[in-house]
This record gives structure tokens, C-alpha cells and sequence, in this order.
């Protein structure tokens, strides 16, 4: 089977300062909170080295059972503006896709953008692609309903 290769990008804007979106951004909790892809869903921080090579790791699936370990490396930070990070997803011991995630933040009115940018290197087929902008666009939605929250 060959790596099949995607990328796709996302823009949303936020009612929070660049600070504080930056910390729910990177806080290895904050992202098991709005992360999750869908009802029912959990990522469960396992591990949190949060600095330039740092690796984290969370169990994620289905809240019965999360089958799935994704591991993040980060290779850029720098907060509040910018992050660049890869997150590898592994099922029964095997990857079977990498993602390279690339943040850009900046201040717009009394909000932030967040302009997320995702290539993805599929080990399992050519769905994952999809699979993958699928979860994103849900993640940033509960991002835009928690950060509604924060703002009220």
C-alpha cells in the first residue's frame, strides 16, 4: 500500500485575545476539552511535554473505548502567534497517519483568527484525508462554542 498525501486549511475567527486563545490552543488539557471530534468522543491527555521537541500523547476514540494513541511533537512555538507541530495516530501499535498542523494566529477586532493549516500522510488508505478535515472542522466548532463561553 502507498502513503497517500492531503492537505487542507481552515480559517475561523474567535471573541478571545491572542493570549487567550493560544492558551487553549496549546494546553494539552484545553485541547482534550474542544478536540474531540463528536459526541460521544474523548481525548485523554496520557502525557504533556509542552516545548520545542516535546511530545505529548493522548488516547482518543470513543469514550467506552478509545482505541486510538496520537502522539504530538512539537517543532515550533511561538506563542502567541504561531505553533507548528506533527501528531502521529496509532491503532493496535501500528501508525496509520501522520499529520503535520500549522498554526497562525493573529488579532482581528476585538477577536483572534486562527488560520490552521493540515497536511496528511494516510499509512491506511485514501480516506483519511476527509477523515481527518471531517475532525478538524468539528474540533473548531466546540473551539468556537467553548470560546463563546469564555467570552461571556
Amino acid at each position: 500500500m502507498t502513503t497517500d498525501t492531503g492537505h487542507f486549511e481552515l480559517t475561523r475567527t474567535f471573541p478571545l485575545t491572542p493570549d487567550r486563545l493560544w492558551h487553549v490552543l496549546t494546553d494539552a488539557e484545553m485541547r482534550g476539552t474542544w478536540n474531540a471530534p463528536g459526541e460521544g468522543m474523548v481525548m485523554n491527555l496520557q502525557t504533556s511535554d509542552f516545548r520545542v521537541g516535546g511530545l505529548e500523547t493522548h488516547h482518543a476514540g470513543p469514550a467506552d473505548t478509545p482505541e486510538f494513541t496520537v502522539d504530538t511533537r512539537w517543532y515550533r512555538i511561538e506563542g502567541p502567534h504561531d505553533a507548528a507541530f506533527t501528531e502521529t495516530v496509532n491503532m493496535g501499535g501500528a501508525a496509520i497517519a501522520t499529520t503535520l498542523v500549522t498554526y497562525r494566529i493573529s488579532a482581528e477586532g476585538d477577536g483572534t483568527r486562527l488560520h490552521v493549516s493540515v497536511a496528511v500522510s494516510s499509512f491506511a488508505g485514501q480516506d483519511a484525508d476527509g477523515e481527518f478535515k471531517a475532525g478538524w472542522e468539528a474540533g473548531l466548532a466546540n473551539l468556537e462554542a467553548l470560546a463563546a463561553k469564555m467570552a461571556a
